[in-house]
């Protein structure tokens, strides 16, 4: 493929932090870890942040952090990658599907409420592709009832929400630094909490329940005073130290990141005006907060000239490598047929949506190559 469907924006910079950490020759979850949380924490104005292996396992400690488990139900869209679905099962809880706004794929009131039951113990409000789902409206039906929301902020590091970092207000919220993500550090992820002692627990959860991390041990003297202890079952979800040297740089840089990218999508949707008057979409600002433009996904109209699969097939045959729409988890063999009401928004959505190409070092040359193959496609 000539043009792919993105491109981390990777350098000199990272490449030297991370072999900064190799010569270190401290490369598990230690000082950068460390200073990366700070930094993350900072940045989104929140008190806590717990770095992790992935956005998989920050939801998974997440939901024990809300005290999420066995017999529980936790409302979830069907609309998203199906991580979101397995980290509720993963507590022995059971995920609820609900639909989502056709405007912007997230979960509203609306859909949500009819959901709710005497075992309801969370919702995960997705901020899908980098909009940012409305928080606020949400958290005005779930926390009367004493259920904890908790975002899914996999795609929206860069997305604002009522002004500030989307994630803020969450008591709990989980980011993801995926390649496929704007801030990327190969793998990992991050938990963020308002409650100093949920922050204390996850990180002990992260690192098999110890009491004392490895880091402490080490820092105290000779490693030999200090003898931690095992309270609770845990888990390895721990991030190193080189994937932590490589965020401090991606973070430093998302700001104009999110700047470029905005500008693309905004030069997408002029070059595409022709398939928007024809009733193509492509997703924008909800009026609620901005996206980070982590995903460019285009709604094909009913009646499109062409079917989704076959407009892939077009364009990969022009060079161009786009991907399907947001996926439905319930559509997956894991939940077939667990969904408990009618998702036609969702089931809308994720057939008749695809991901175009939008990264960093897009050009404007290659921008047009992607527009002129979706006009002549659409003839």
């Amino acid at each position: 493929m000539t043009i792919p469907v993105m491109i981390p924006w990777l350098g000199e910079e990272e490449a030297e932090a991370a072999a900064e950490a190799v010569r270190s020759g401290w490369i598990a979850q230690g000082p950068r870890v460390a200073a990366f949380e700070q930094a993350f924490a900072e940045h989104l104005g929140v008190p806590h942040a717990v770095a992790v292996s992935s956005c998989t396992t920050a939801l998974h400690l997440a939901l024990i952090g809300a005290g999420v488990g066995p017999g529980d139900e936790v409302v979830v869209p069907s609309f998203s990658f199906i991580a979101t679905a397995n980290a509720v099962t993963y507590v022995g809880a059971v995920p609820v599907f609900a639909d989502v706004d056709p405007a912007d794929g997230n979960l509203t009131p609306a859909t949500v409420e009819p959901l709710l039951t005497d075992r309801t113990r969370a919702v995960i409000a997705v901020d899908q592709g980098g909009v940012p789902v409305d928080l606020a409206a949400l958290r005005a039906l779930a926390d009367p009832r004493g259920i904890t929301v908790v975002e899914d902020a996999a795609c929206a590091a860069g997305s604002t929400y009522r002004g500030a970092p989307a994630g803020r207000g969450a008591a709990l919220a989980a980011y993801s630094f995926h390649p496929r993500k704007l801030l990327t550090t190969g793998e990992g992820g991050m938990v963020t909490c308002q409650d100093a002692a949920v922050a204390a627990r996850l990180r002990r959860l992260r690192e098999h329940g110890m009491s004392v991390s490895a880091a402490e041990r080490h820092a105290s003297a000779g490693g030999a005073a200090v003898l931690e202890t095992y309270d609770e079952i845990g888990f390895n979800h721990r991030m190193t130290d080189i994937q932590a040297a490589i965020g401090l740089v991606q973070l430093r840089k998302l700001p104009a990141l999110v700047e470029r990218r905005r500008a693309l999508a905004e030069r997408y949707r002029a070059l595409l005006a022709p398939l928007t008057a024809a009733g193509a979409r492509l997703v924008a600002d909800p009026p609620h907060g901005t996206t980070n433009q982590q995903s460019c996904w285009l709604l094909l109209p009913d009646g499109f000239p062409v079917s989704r699969g076959d407009l892939l097939g077009k364009l990969a045959a022009a060079g161009i490598s786009a991907r399907r729409g947001i996926m439905a988890a319930h559509l997956e063999a894991p939940y077939a047929g667990s969904a408990r009401v009618p998702l036609p928004v969702t089931e809308h959505l994720t057939r008749n949506s695809l991901i175009l190409p939008l990264y960093h070092s897009l050009t404007e040359q290659q921008q047009d190559q992607v527009a002129a193959a979706l006009l002549g496609a659409a003839g």
